[in-house]
């Protein structure tokens, strides 16, 4: 699939939260200002509170995250200091379970998760689960749950998507498909040709030729927020465009697959269409049609992600980044719903900026809000 224009990244990201901050107002924090106040907080095992103060028990000398699961103090035992360094110099040790001196649970478990992908992405072979836990000081099982919870795929999967992208590149590049296969990773043919035609969307060779030779068929029809066009290969649909104009829409497919051979699609395509349109009519309905979507395989992570936010439901470009395990990579993620090719039955009219208001949508900004309210009222 043909990457995004600069239009098409301009179009998603012009309002990317990634260069507009969150504009929350730091005064709408809790301030826990009072000791009555934190002692509250304490009680709740309140986790908005961590690092702005920190509790420290006096019969046991171990100060702690107000979150912190320890059986609770008696308040009599307990003094609140604004910092972990003024805790140390009154004389309190950290706390072994909440562990306040260390970087907070979900922070740890985000670098665990990126730094996971760092191994499987410099790796020519494919990391074992073992190996993968221990450099993130985790056991196997406990960092496999960790590691799909936050990406919303398995190691296997992730490192699989990685090997399929790099058969992609080398293929773009004119490499042999069985010199792309073994450079990739694959320790034998076999084992890439079991799910080539699930990750290229296409075969090898029609991959390296840019799709030259993929048959695609295509139909339009109308829908409340204007044209839609639906294209599909033999392996489901790999395209939905939602635009004014239907003809403007056959020249962006024609963009999207420029070496594909694009033809109408026959009259039994039309209960396809008719299926798509009912999803932009009624998002919530989902779609139960196979999808033949092509990318990158960060793209893929964040597709798989988006299809995980349920209808009715909005999360922010941040929000999304850090889910997958990177929460410095908003900017990214954005580029990655821009180069989203199937409008509606992968949601990233979901994805909304930090403050909850509209960005840039490739379909345009109305449409993403009629989209939103229909779910809303669903």
């Amino acid at each position: 699939m043909k990457a995004q224009t600069d239009t098409e990244m301009d179009t998603e990201t012009e309002l990317d939260p990634a260069r507009d901050p969150d504009p929350a107002p730091a005064a709408s924090a809790p301030r826990y200002a009072s000791d009555d106040e934190r002692w509250a907080a304490v009680q709740r095992r309140e986790g908005a509170a961590d690092g702005l103060f920190y509790y420290c028990v006096r019969s046991t000398g171990v100060y702690c995250r107000p979150s912190c699961a320890a059986r609770p103090a008696l308040r009599r035992n307990v003094v609140f200091h604004d910092s972990r360094a003024a805790a140390e110099a009154a004389g309190f040790r950290p706390c072994l379970r909440c562990k306040p001196d260390q970087a907070p649970l979900a922070q740890q478990h985000a670098d665990a998760v990126a730094l996971a992908c760092r191994l499987i992405d410099a790796s020519a072979a494919e990391p074992d689960l073992d190996t993968l836990a221990q450099a993130c000081g985790m056991s196997r099982f406990h960092f496999h749950r960790v590691f799909k919870r936050h990406t919303g795929i398995t190691p296997k999967a992730y490192a699989a998507a990685q090997r399929a992208a790099r058969v992609q590149q080398a293929l773009a590049a004119g490499t042999s498909v069985t010199e792309a296969i073994y450079a990739a990773g694959y320790n034998a043919s076999s084992r890439f040709y079991e799910d080539a035609q699930a990750r290229l969307g296409m075969r090898p060779s029609a991959a390296r030729a840019g799709g030259e030779g993929e048959a695609i068929g295509f139909a339009s029809g109308a829908c409340s927020l204007g044209a839609v066009l639906v294209a599909a290969t033999a392996s489901g649909i790999c395209c939905i465009l939602i635009g004014d104009d239907p003809e403007q829409l056959a020249l962006d497919l024609r963009a999207r697959f420029p070496k594909a051979a694009l033809h109408p699609a026959d009259a039994a395509f039309a209960d396809t269409v008719a299926k798509v349109v009912a999803l932009v009519e009624t998002p919530a309905l989902g779609l139960d049609l196979p999808l033949d979507v092509r990318g990158t395989a960060f793209q893929q992570r964040v597709w798989e992600a988006l299809r995980q936010i349920p209808s009715g439901a909005t999360v922010s470009y941040a929000e999304l980044a850090a889910r997958l395990g990177m929460p410095s990579a908003a900017r990214a993620v954005a580029g990655a719903c821009a180069a989203n090719p199937v409008a509606v039955a992968i949601p990233c009219h979901r994805v909304v900026r930090n403050d909850g208001g509209l960005s840039g949508y490739r379909w345009g900004v109305e449409r993403k809000r009629a989209l939103l309210e229909r779910e809303g009222k669903a």
